[in-house]
């Protein structure tokens, strides 16, 4: 079996600086498919852009955290959502704090609101996927929400990003911010796995984002070189990563500290060196609809 890969740049919708980035790696081919953040600000522009590029697989990400301090947002279905906001209205800051407080039937009711808006906007969504893993369940070990995001999937026929096998040392990635015991997220992914395929809901095989850390963190050019070993690993099977391009303009950096890391990401897989490695390494980069058709 080969190695394919599905590059998926979340976050379209969040900023102007996204947006450019991420249709232009779509155009030159650099990344495989996107996710919109139907509660943000730039989503319409966004699912504008899809309606006229089809070609392209752009679907939802479902978003019930808002994580930036200087930058908020807020549910999109205005009623019947009170469990999903904070003291301020918005949205919770952090996963385990929206696992917390909320109530599935609410959760349910907002992703199918996340999904109505983005088709109003024009999207003909290929798959979807979720902001900060909030859905999963794996910060508070509150699985419920994941059962029913993949009955969700089912419901309204999209593939979901959820791994149906693990990695060595995936619990270990900051990025996944996994706090479920490592004995239970082995099961997890057995019992997903049956759960998935008896609901005919089409996932990739691992999901393998990077990370940062000190020794890749300082310099583009630290990072460069890491990712360059790091797509090394991708195993045999259809793997997920997901990156948060951005052009380098002042929406992104005056949100996070860390806006850098997504002028780093934009630059780093439109670099023809990297993408010509990725080739060198046999890795056929495809896009969720592919994977749709590879598995319907």
């Amino acid at each position: 079996m080969d190695k394919y890969l599905i590059i998926n740049a979340d976050d379209l919708g969040s900023f102007h600086g996204a947006n450019m980035a991420t249709f232009e790696l779509l155009e030159r081919g650099c990344i495989t498919s996107s996710t919109v953040m139907t509660p943000c600000m730039w989503a319409r522009q966004a699912c504008h852009w899809a309606k006229d590029h089809p070609q392209y697989a752009i679907g939802v990400h479902l978003t019930t955290t808002s994580e930036w301090g200087k930058c908020k947002w807020a549910p999109v279905a205005h009623e019947g959502t009170a469990s999903l906001r904070d003291e301020e209205g918005y949205m919770w800051r952090e996963s385990d704090l929206f696992e917390e407080h909320a109530d599935i039937d609410e959760a349910r009711r907002e992703c199918l609101a996340q999904l109505a808006l983005a088709k109003r906007l024009g999207l003909n969504p290929s798959h979807w996927d979720n902001h900060m893993g909030s859905l999963y369940g794996i910060a508070t070990g509150r699985l419920e929400l994941l059962e029913m995001i993949l009955e969700l999937s089912a419901e309204v026929g999209l593939p979901f990003r959820f791994p149906l096998l693990g990695v060595a040392g995936q619990e270990q990635n900051r990025t996944l911010d996994i706090a479920i015991p490592r004995a239970l997220l082995e099961q997890l992914f057995t019992n997903i796995q049956a759960f998935a395929k008896s609901r005919g809901v089409i996932c990739p095989d691992y999901l393998i984002p990077h990370d940062y850390n000190d020794s890749n963190s300082r310099d583009y050019e630290q990072f460069r070189d890491y990712m360059f070993e790091f797509v090394r690993q991708f195993p045999v099977g259809v793997t997920e990563t997901y990156i948060h391009p951005s052009t380098e303009n002042g929406e992104a950096l005056a949100a996070s500290g860390a806006g850098i890391h997504r002028v780093w990401e934009y630059n780093l897989y439109k670099d023809p060196q990297f993408q010509q490695h990725l080739a060198d390494l046999g890795i056929k980069k495809i896009s969720y609809r592919d994977l749709a058709a590879m598995r319907g």
